[in-house]
C-alpha cells in the first residue's frame, strides 16, 4: 500500500451549498469549514468528501462529453426508485435512471446495497 483515501474533492461554486445537500444526503456531518474548503465525513478523523471553491466552476454535462463528468460518486442505498425521490428533494436533479446530479452538477449514482455492505437503517 502506498497510501490511504484521505477525501474525494469536488469543486463547486458554493462549497457549502454543496456540502449541506451531501451531509443532508450521507447523514454525515460537516466537520471542516473554512470558507473556501467544506469537508463532510463521520468524524474529524475519517476520510469524507470534500468541496473545493471554484471561481468560475463549468458544471458537467454528463452525459454530452462537452464538459466531463470530472467525477463520479456511487451511493449505496436500500433501494433506489424509494431513494430517487428523497435526493431530489435535497436538491438533486434527475438525469437518467439512477443517475442524479448534485447542486453543483456533479452526477452520482444511487445503486442497491451490496450485499457484503452493512444494512443502512
Amino acid at each position: 500500500m502506498i497510501g490511504r483515501l484521505h477525501h474525494i474533492i469536488l469543486d463547486a461554486a458554493d462549497p457549502q451549498g454543496s456540502a449541506a445537500f451531501w451531509s443532508a444526503l450521507l447523514g454525515q456531518p460537516i466537520t471542516y469549514d473554512d470558507g473556501d474548503f467544506v469537508v463532510v465525513s463521520v468524524d474529524q478523523q475519517t476520510s469524507g468528501i470534500a468541496f473545493q471553491r471554484a471561481p468560475g466552476h463549468v458544471e458537467p454535462t454528463w452525459p454530452d462529453p462537452i464538459v466531463g463528468q470530472q467525477v463520479h460518486v456511487d451511493v449505496a442505498v436500500d433501494d433506489p426508485a424509494a431513494a430517487g425521490p428523497q435526493v431530489v428533494a435535497l436538491g438533486a436533479r434527475h438525469l437518467a435512471d439512477d443517475v442524479y446530479a448534485d447542486p453543483a452538477g456533479h452526477p452520482f449514482c444511487l445503486i442497491r446495497r451490496p450485499e457484503w455492505m452493512s444494512p443502512l437503517s
